[in-house]
């Protein structure tokens, strides 16, 4: 099956398909990271011990999810050097101390307080434990701050110049390469999807538990909050990404163009095509149902507004329509359908029903996935988009490429198919085994055994560090006993 594909459409389906896997998980912890956060510091707040119950059910999951997007997220970084090594070469003056800040910054914060957020709630307090889980959340941001910062320099580069080795080296000013046309437009965007992604997954999970009873205090307390989200983020979304289309037709225009199936210019006014079959061979999207006009009110916001179409730039120069074409509108459809779901409870709460509407909480079930599905049709419109470039308008993906064969590529990548269905698999299905019982009252937090963490070296522990044999950490021991 794969003999028939060259090596670079292997390379760049090496690289969809893994990072596809990987950034599910961060588009997840993003946001669960920081609904812990809010957990604990309600928690801490009222008192209630139905936020602790949740915080503990959620950071079970929080760390399956973590610990899979930091292995997935591994694997990337190694293609830069096997199978992207000319653009890595380039583009390594810039592109490199980004990363390394990423490391510097994000990773040493999860890495210092991840354990102390797992483990450490019985060790160290409540006021410090909630500033681990704090800066764990923090974390998970400034990576996706630095992560992003990278993509958006690939999609709208600014503040570099090409030195005499054919190399992008970094200007006068490095503000200029992070904070580039489109990062601040593609970050808000991102983040807030992370945030929605979260949102859905504990509303579904809510909605299920409230489905067997609705009695449920913690079922209730989530899909409440995750409601919340859904009614009050979801439209801040589109907002963002409007903005951000904006951003994208004033820098990137045949991206925009591809996304809108816009083969022919209309230089009176151009349709928004709802659906329809793009043709690149004949220039057109074939049984198009349109609305007239409306894509030059909604993108320059007057509908005699002329728009350029893809006729207007060379053939070589122009992206997969029909990949672009679908992504977008499976990204847009997703998001109103978020919004629906979004307005239908708060209409419940103000009705004083969103815990007694069931075709509302099986609706939510449904959509529980929508998010990830949300943010891979959104990155697939992003990246697909940009092409036949690795860096826009400057470097093209054929160039990027090291000179592998297609037998080293195809053996590779049906490997990374293999292992990650697997391992990976596996992972997905222990979490959702995790969400399929209902959290309780005195939820367990992440167990660890009694012999606490394995010690390479150092002092050798005792037996034991739990002499009453409980799964979890032992409580702090009250002023009446002696410590």
């Amino acid at each position: 099956m794969l003999e028939n594909l060259d090596a670079l459409l292997l390379a760049r389906i090496q690289f969809a398909f893994t990072v596809s896997f990987h950034f599910f998980f961060p588009a997840f912890s993003i946001g669960l990271a920081s609904y812990l956060a809010v957990l604990e510091g309600l928690w801490l707040k009222t008192g209630k011990s139905v936020y602790l119950d949740l915080f503990k059910y959620w950071l079970k999951i929080f760390a399956i999810a973590f610990a899979m997007g930091v292995v997935s997220g591994i694997v990337m970084s190694y293609q830069f050097g096997t199978n992207w090594s000319v653009f890595s070469d380039k583009a390594g003056p810039v592109i490199g101390p980004l990363m390394a800040y990423e490391v510097l910054t994000a990773f040493f914060l999860e890495a210092g307080f991840l354990g102390v957020m797992l483990f450490g709630m019985e060790k160290v307090g409540r006021k410090l434990h909630f500033a681990a889980t704090l800066m764990v959340a923090l974390g998970t941001f400034v990576s996706a701050f630095w992560i992003l910062s990278v993509n958006s320099w690939m999609q709208t580069p600014a503040g570099y110049f090409v030195g005499a080795n054919g190399q992008f080296m970094p200007g006068e000013s490095w503000w200029a390469i992070v904070f580039n046309p489109s990062f601040p437009y593609r970050l808000v965007h991102t983040v807030m999807a992370a945030y929605l992604t979260t949102a859905f997954v504990v509303g579904a999970v809510g909605a299920w538990h409230l489905l067997k009873d609705r009695a449920n205090p913690h079922a209730r307390k989530m899909f409440s909050m995750a409601m919340w989200m859904a009614a009050l983020v979801t439209p801040a979304q589109i907002f963002a990404g409007d903005m951000h289309g904006l951003n994208t037709l004033e820098h990137q225009p045949a991206k925009v163009m591809a996304m809108e199936g816009h083969y022919q210019s209309h230089p009176e006014g151009a349709p928004l095509i709802l659906f329809g079959i793009p043709d690149s061979q004949a220039k057109q999207v074939r049984h198009a149902i349109e609305i007239p006009k409306a894509s030059s009110l909604i993108l320059k916001h007057d509908p005699d507004a002329p728009l350029a179409g893809l006729d207007t730039i060379p053939d070589d120069e122009e992206p997969p329509v029909a990949m672009v074409f679908w992504a977008f509108r499976i990204m847009v459809g997703i998001g109103f359908a978020m919004l629906g779901i979004g307005l239908w409870s708060l209409w419940g709460r103000i009705r004083g029903r969103l815990y007694d509407m069931p075709w509302l909480h099986r609706a939510a079930v449904l959509m529980g996935p929508s998010g990830f599905a949300a943010v891979l049709a959104g990155w697939i419109t992003t990246e697909v988009g940009r092409q036949p470039y690795v860096v826009y308008g400057l470097l093209r993906t054929a160039d990027a490429a090291s000179p592998l064969d297609q037998p080293a590529v195809a053996a590779s990548l049906l490997a990374f198919i293999l292992v990650y269905f697997t391992v990976f698999g596996i992972g997905v299905w222990y979490i959702l085994k995790l969400m399929g019982k209902a959290p309780h009252a005195g939820e367990y937090g992440v167990k660890r055994g009694d012999t606490g963490p394995i010690r390479t070296a150092g002092i050798t522990p005792g037996p034991t560090q739990n002499p009453l044999g409980e799964e979890t950490l032992p409580s702090a021991p009250s002023e009446k006993e002696p410590v």
